[in-house]
């Protein structure tokens, strides 16, 4: 089997330090997440980069189906907080849980013009992409 991109390497060593070492603006885009089937529909957009203030669903771990706003994005870790999902210490203090952005869908957006500027970039690049298959087939 030839490699399919000869510029990317497929080096568990090299994926891992790429992973890890990435930079703030590349972690934005690893920790995107699924949008709901309503939204996708809506957007025509699969996921996008998560934020502070959108709305989520949890899909996977003991916190299954609970859902919450998004109350930080923590890049260094790759991970999010949402509120009400937390865990109390044995002094009794209460610790906000991570969830990996994957293992949630987005349920509500937080929309400015900037974000709605990337949906509409997105979803047109889509839609071409859909024509571009459909000329092929006749």
């Amino acid at each position: 089997m030839v490699k399919v991109k000869s510029n990317v390497s497929s080096s568990r060593r090299k994926s891992r330090k790429s992973h890890f070492g990435a930079p703030s603006s590349v972690r934005r885009n690893i920790m995107s997440a699924p949008l709901s089937k309503e939204l996708r529909d809506k957007h025509n957009v699969r996921s996008i980069p998560i934020r502070k203030d959108d709305e989520v669903l949890i899909l996977r771990g003991s916190n299954k189906g609970r859902e919450g706003k998004v109350t930080s994005v923590y890049r260094l870790k790759y991970i999010i907080h949402i509120e009400r999902i937390s865990r109390e210490k044995s002094n009794g203090q209460s610790v906000p849980l991570g969830v990996h952005p994957s293992k949630v869908v987005v349920t509500k957006l937080k929309l400015d013009k900037d974000r709605e500027s990337i949906l509409d970039r997105i979803g047109k690049g889509r839609e071409a992409a859909m024509k571009g298959k459909g000329k092929g087939d006749s």
